[in-house]
C-alpha cells in the first residue's frame, strides 16, 4: 500500500454532524450532496467524510474502536480550550505520546477524534 488517501465515516444524522464539524470544531466543508459531507482542514491538507449509512445502522455503537488522528499547526492547549468553549466534550486531559502532545473528543456518533501538535 502506498497511502491512505481517504476516510468516510458514516453518522446517524449528517445535519447534526455537519454543525458538529464545521461550527464546533471549524472543519471547512469542501463539497457536499445529500448524502455525504467532505471537509477539509489545513487549506486542503487533510481531507475527510461524514455520510448517510451505508447499511442499516440502527442501535449499534458506531465509533467503537475508530480513532482518527489530525495534526494542527495550533498548540493543543488552546484548541482543547476553544473547542470547550464551543461546547465540545473532550475524553480526558491532553497526553504526551510518542508523537507529540494530543487531546481527544467523541463526535455525535462515537468517533474518537485526536488532535495531536506534533513533535
Amino acid at each position: 500500500m502506498k497511502q491512505l488517501t481517504f476516510v468516510s465515516l458514516q453518522v446517524i444524522n449528517l445535519e447534526a454532524s455537519k454543525d458538529f464539524y464545521t461550527k464546533k470544531l471549524g472543519f471547512e466543508i469542501d463539497n457536499t450532496n445529500p448524502q455525504a459531507c467532505i471537509f477539509k482542514y489545513n487549506q486542503g491538507q487533510g481531507s475527510f467524510a461524514i455520510r448517510t449509512p451505508l447499511e442499516p445502522i440502527e442501535g449499534k455503537e458506531l465509533g467503537l474502536g475508530v480513532a482518527v488522528w489530525f495534526a494542527v499547526t495550533e498548540n493543543v492547549d488552546g484548541l482543547k480550550e476553544k473547542f470547550i468553549g464551543n461546547g465540545v466534550t473532550t475524553t480526558g486531559p491532553i497526553i504526551e505520546t510518542p508523537f507529540g502532545k494530543a487531546f481527544h473528543v467523541k463526535d455525535l456518533d462515537g468517533y474518537k477524534l485526536t488532535f495531536l501538535e506534533a513533535k
